[in-house]
């Protein structure tokens, strides 16, 4: 005899999300990430290109931007074990400023700002998980993973899109400390070098110069000497992908730790020291408040582990 299914077991029914105003602007495939908690991205990515994903009952790509009132169609998206459903742990972090438009955080060394290639989850998931009552969160801007330092994060979508158009304009300045091999000669250099994004065989992203590629302009000012090695202060004048680690391994003095553009024996050498990570810290960040225009200055000092290499340094 054969045995019916229960109610319970029944496969998830197609949902229809109308977006609301705070969520308006973002793209599909963010909304959709935020709105279908543990469903892998490349489940989500498989639904839009296949058409299962419709807004206003037509098809359209994982960029497109959702306006208010827009109809979202939703197909059932299972977890890769529904039984075993893994959730997001809420986190706090270290705040520097909160207000209701925006939250700056001290973000830590080994800690992703957002979930996706080989990380389940990162500061802006453990953010939402830990604030279920907040109904807008958005990264304003991103650190690789091993940056620490001061990380923007927006709770309102005004705001989102003020700050957006103020880093695309150049406004405000964001500094960064980081630790080079060599000893870094001038005092203050810009360096503007082109720079393109490629992909190894391997399917790593990387980014190298190129004359043809995006402008990017870095302000380099020595802060000081530690013999063979430099601590740096790098002001981004520009936002592009890895810009101040390209710009200062391109100039002859990689930043230590970098295991990317920095150089294996080196970086092997401070993890026999205790130091396993690179030395590059968001400092601090100058810019008008989104939505008042007040002057902010916010500023996240050294992590210890940055601190008690420089007095190794010192002290050899």
């Amino acid at each position: 005899m054969r045995k019916e299914s229960s109610p319970s077991a029944a496969a998830p029914a197609v949902r229809l999300v109308q977006v609301p105003a705070e969520l308006a602007g973002q793209r599909l495939d963010n909304f959709l990430v935020r709105l279908c908690k543990g469903v892998p991205k490349t489940h989500i990515y498989k639904a839009i290109r296949g058409g299962e994903v419709r807004v206003n009952k037509g098809r359209t790509s994982a960029d497109y931007r959702i306006a208010e009132g827009d109809t979202v169609r939703i197909p059932p998206l299972r977890l890769p074990d529904p039984g075993q459903p893994r959730p997001v742990p809420g986190a706090e972090f270290p705040v520097v400023f909160e207000d209701d438009a925006i939250l700056v955080i001290d973000k830590p060394a080994g800690v992703a700002v957002h979930g996706g290639s080989g990380v389940s989850f990162g500061v802006i998931e453990q953010l939402r998980a830990a604030r279920p009552q907040a109904r807008f969160l958005e990264l304003v801007h991103r650190l690789d993973r091993e940056t620490s330092g001061l990380l923007m994060v927006a709770k309102k979508r005004s705001a989102l899109l003020a700050l957006h158009a103020m880093l695309r304009e150049g406004k405000g300045g964001k500094h960064y400390l980081a630790l080079v091999e060599g000893d870094w000669v001038n005092d203050r250099q810009h360096i503007r070098l082109g720079l393109t994004k490629w992909t190894t065989q391997s399917g790593e992203r990387r980014v190298k110069v190129d004359a043809q590629g995006q402008k990017a302009h870095t302000i380099v000012t020595l802060r000081k000497r530690y013999g063979s090695y430099s601590l740096v202060d790098a002001e981004l004048r520009t936002g592009r992908t890895h810009q101040i680690r390209v710009h200062l391994a391109a100039s002859g003095h990689p930043i230590v730790g970098d295991d990317k553009y920095g150089h294996d024996e080196v970086r092997a050498d401070f993890a026999r020291r205790g130091f396993n990570r690179m030395f590059l810290h968001a400092h601090t960040l100058t810019l008008p408040h989104p939505l008042t225009g007040d002057m902010l200055e916010l500023r996240a000092e050294l992590p210890p582990a940055c601190l008690k290499l420089l007095k190794q340094l010192e002290s050899a």
